[in-house]
C-alpha cells in the first residue's frame, strides 16, 4: 500500500474518492484521510469549489432532487471554471442496488 508513495512520480499523485449512500457522504483524501461534510455536500476536482457553491445554493430549492441539483451545479461549474467543461458523466445508484450511469453535461 505504502510503496507507491515512495515512487517518484506517483508520490506527488494527488487523488480524491467520493462515496456515499442514502444517509451519508464522505470524500477520501489521497492521504486516506476520510472527511465528512458539514451539509453532505461534497465536489471534488478543478472546478469544485463552483460545483460546490452552486450546489449549497439550490439544495433549498423546492422540486429539485439530488440528480437535478448535480446537473445544474455542474453546467455552473463548467461555465464558470476554464479547466471544467460539459462532458461530464456521473453514476446512479438505484434503491434496488443497480447502476446506471447519468449523462450531467450537455
Amino acid at each position: 500500500m505504502q510503496m507507491w508513495r515512495m515512487d517518484k512520480y506517483l508520490r506527488r499523485l494527488d487523488a480524491a474518492l467520493v462515496v456515499a449512500d442514502s444517509n451519508m457522504s464522505l470524500q477520501i483524501t489521497g492521504n486516506g484521510d476520510v472527511l465528512e461534510p458539514h451539509d453532505g455536500i461534497i465536489a471534488i476536482g478543478s472546478g469544485s469549489p463552483y460545483a460546490l457553491a452552486a450546489a449549497r445554493a439550490l439544495i433549498d430549492v423546492d422540486g429539485l432532487d439530488a440528480l437535478a441539483i448535480a446537473k445544474k451545479a455542474m453546467k455552473i461549474a463548467g461555465d464558470a471554471c476554464i479547466y471544467t467543461n460539459h462532458n461530464q458523466t456521473g453514476f446512479h445508484i438505484t434503491k434496488d442496488g443497480s447502476v446506471v450511469d447519468v449523462k450531467l453535461g450537455d
